[in-house]
């Protein structure tokens, strides 16, 4: 049983065939001038235009990448070196995902000054804090809307009204945990780029998108044959762009949000009756994340028993949770020391069960006992 979609998810198999399809019939350079090559130009375009109708917001350009990653990285550096002569301040989030977060500690050496938000308790960021940072001289701010280790959903609409209407700033934001479930959604004031992955909505890895407004100037941080126009360099993978724009639209077609805000409610309520367990983020948490932390035990010893019963979960971020250290999202959640390396993350998928939920409140209970038994309790 798979509780761990907000590291990927299994590729759709309407997905696998659309990508198996194109590569099939769709194999010429897009950037060749022959039929061949044009055809393959007219779906790559075709593919970009579709994400980027689901997407909306205002957002009319888009660059197609490998996955967040990159999309973030491009969105960010790109635009801070193409517009440094405007300002040269950047603000973001304790809690960014480490593409964005490394990528901002990057520009700090070369000379930008950054400001890091704090959050609360529950991994919210204070909109009078964003407010008090914001500067003449601010050129970027960059703010996820999900958090991919404990769920929070940050206000980006409300983010994007403050910094439009007191600053000249660009708004970015991490989309990659709400594309597809959040968004698209109705938003009247929006962020001006924002980043997404594949893998995350059924899709494939080694895609991803950079959406962002018109006439916005980026610097490419690749170099090469000028693809994209010009700000991804490459030749530019036709399956992945088609695979991609199919797994969006599935998405807005299939995503159930009431379903797994009724699953998470009952997981909430389950965990919060357990002894010496806490559920982090529990009233600003996306309803398909679940992050809980236990007391006196390591994230590893849960993540260990419930893979024994075939559950599957992740202790933190699994794009980072092979490498020693604390989580810099429960640093800055303040979590209590006695369970700061307690925590687990169960993120929902599509095809989850009800008979699933229940298997794993089995499993949890199970491991209850058995430390009850080993601790004496």
């Amino acid at each position: 049983m798979y509780f761990d979609h907000s590291a990927t998810t299994k590729a759709d198999e309407r997905v696998l065939r659309t990508f198996m399809d194109v590569s099939s019939a769709y194999y010429a350079n897009p950037a060749s001038l022959h039929a061949a090559g044009k055809q393959s130009e007219k779906l790559l375009e075709r593919a970009r235009f579709q994400l980027l109708e689901i997407i909306g917001m205002g957002l009319t350009e888009g660059v197609f990448t490998s996955g967040g990653t990159e999309a973030n990285n491009l969105a960010i550096i790109g635009y801070a070196l193409a517009n440094q002569h405007k300002g040269r301040h950047l603000i973001t989030t304790e809690i960014e995902h480490s593409s964005v977060l490394n990528t901002f500690q990057y520009l700090q050496s070369q000379g930008f000054d950054v400001d890091y938000l704090a959050v609360d308790s529950e991994g919210r960021i204070s909109i009078e804090e964003l407010k008090r940072c914001l500067r003449q001289d601010t050129l970027l701010v960059s703010i996820i809307h999900v958090n991919n280790e404990i769920g929070t959903v940050q206000p980006i609409a409300e983010c994007a009204r403050v910094i439009h209407s007191v600053s000249r700033a660009v708004f970015h934001s991490d989309c990659v945990q709400s594309f597809g479930k959040l968004i698209p959604g109705d938003f009247q004031d929006s962020p001006d780029l924002i980043s997404l992955s594949g893998h995350k909505i059924y899709g494939i890895k080694g895609c991803g998108f950079l959406a962002y407004r018109k006439n916005l100037r980026i610097q490419p941080i690749t170099f090469g044959g000028g693809q994209e126009s010009g700000l991804r360099n490459g030749t530019v993978s036709v399956p992945h762009a088609a695979a991609l724009a199919k797994a969006a639209r599935l998405m807005k077609e299939e995503t159930n949000l009431e379903q797994f805000a009724q699953w998470r409610n009952e997981l909430v309520q389950f965990f919060s009756e357990i002894e010496d367990c806490r559920v982090l983020a529990s009233n600003a948490s996306a309803p398909y994340i679940l992050a809980v932390a236990f007391k006196n035990i390591t994230g590893e010893v849960a993540v260990n028993f419930l893979q024994e019963k075939g559950i599957y979960v992740s202790t933190s971020s699994a794009c980072s949770s092979k490498t020693a250290g604390m989580s810099h999202v429960i640093e800055a959640i303040g979590l209590p020391k006695d369970f700061e390396k307690g925590v687990i993350r169960i993120s929902l998928g599509k095809d989850q069960t009800i008979q699933e939920i229940q298997q794993l409140k089995d499993a949890v209970n199970q491991l209850m006992q058995l430390l009850k038994r080993g601790t004496g309790k």
